[in-house]
């Protein structure tokens, strides 16, 4: 509680309170006025186990998904930061038998053309077959059925971490990462066109693999869960890079122009330094996606990160706000430890 003191009478109010009126005697009264509401905070994890975040919105709504690995569950929230508590219900599970029976793993929910599709690696049991798959909603509730639309195109290699950029102009593409070989020895990047949510329609194009010392931590090298961020006219691809299994997973950026040839490899460069790495109390930080506050007018960072040092694939979800820089890149900062106080996203 705090007092403050009021320098006009009842008179001068009346009449405007306005300062320099010596003839009027200034009485001071005191009020007592209840203090201000405290800053809602949170603290990471936002969920305790879990894997492959993924988080898209829509009317008001976000819609949630992560990799549990034998289903592929939705959950729905009004806030971000009520996730963990949220309602959910698993929309798919895997067939007996077939190429997409085990192994599901980060799966992606996309609103396109008027219909959800979720996008998800999986496999017939054996790693050297994982594909990717798509699913159809049959009505507008995220939550409700889907129809499996098959395999995705990816010239038969190797494929998980799928996604999709949709340019100004309509065109759609889908990004993921893949073997350049049937042999596992590096995850690199691939972009190729797409006629329909469902159907890949050109040929693979190579945009990022492990060069730098940052990405080649673990074997294989790696970059993965490529994430699509578009700001102004700008086009960044965020991905994962070295082992996930590895302290020193971390993020990479690949920036472009909206107006450029996106299949054109010479289009995208590469940042040469990491944009949200490990520090000495948060590990493994990678595999990401973004979100806006409720009011709209913060940017976030939904992540995993391992639960501690060497723990590897043991892992939770986290987030927090970043900002923009100067030449439209985003400034991440550092990874926020767990258990410091977190403002909640604008409008919660």
């Amino acid at each position: 509680m705090r007092k403050l003191s009021i320098v006009c009478l009842s008179l001068m109010i009346l009449a405007g309170c306005t300062k320099g009126v010596a003839e009027n005697k200034v009485k001071e009264t005191e009020i007592v006025v209840s203090p201000s509401i405290e800053t809602k905070t949170f603290t990471n994890p936002i969920i305790d186990n879990g894997a492959d975040p993924w988080v898209t919105t829509k009317d008001g709504t976000y819609y949630y998904t992560h990799t549990t690995g034998n289903s592929i569950r939705v959950w729905k929230s009004k806030t971000l930061t009520g996730l963990a508590d949220a309602e959910y219900k698993d929309v798919w599970f895997p067939p007996t038998s077939g190429p997409n029976t085990s192994n599901v793993w980060a799966p992606e929910l996309h609103f396109i053309a008027g219909k959800w599709y979720i996008y998800y690696a999986a496999d017939d049991g054996q790693n050297e077959n994982h594909r990717m798959f798509v699913l159809e909603s049959v009505s507008d509730d995220p939550l409700g059925a889907y129809v499996d639309k098959g395999m995705m195109d990816t010239a038969g290699r190797w494929a998980i971490d799928g996604t999709t950029l949709q340019k100004k102009d309509g065109s759609l593409y889908f990004i993921w990462s893949g073997w350049e070989g049937a042999v596992n020895v590096s995850q690199h990047l691939y972009i190729a066109p797409m006629s329909n949510p469902y159907t890949i329609s050109g040929k693979p194009v190579e945009i990022s693999r492990p060069t730098y010392d940052w990405e080649l931590v673990g074997n294989p090298t790696i970059n993965e869960g490529p994430q699509v961020l578009l700001h102004e006219d700008r086009i960044h691809v965020i991905y994962s890079a070295s082992g996930s299994w590895t302290d020193d997973y971390c993020l990479g950026i690949l920036s472009t122009e909206m107006s450029s040839d996106v299949l054109n490899p010479a289009s995208w460069k590469k940042g040469e330094k990491a944009v949200f790495s490990k520090t000495d109390q948060v590990f493994g930080p990678g595999h990401n996606s973004f979100a806006k506050s409720v009011d709209g007018k913060e940017d976030w960072i939904v992540y995993h990160a391992a639960k501690t040092q060497g723990s590897g694939w043991n892992r939770n979800v986290r987030m927090q706000p970043f900002q923009w820089n100067k030449d439209g890149t985003p400034n991440f900062g550092t990874p926020i430890a767990e258990g410091v106080p977190i403002p909640v996203p604008g409008g919660e």
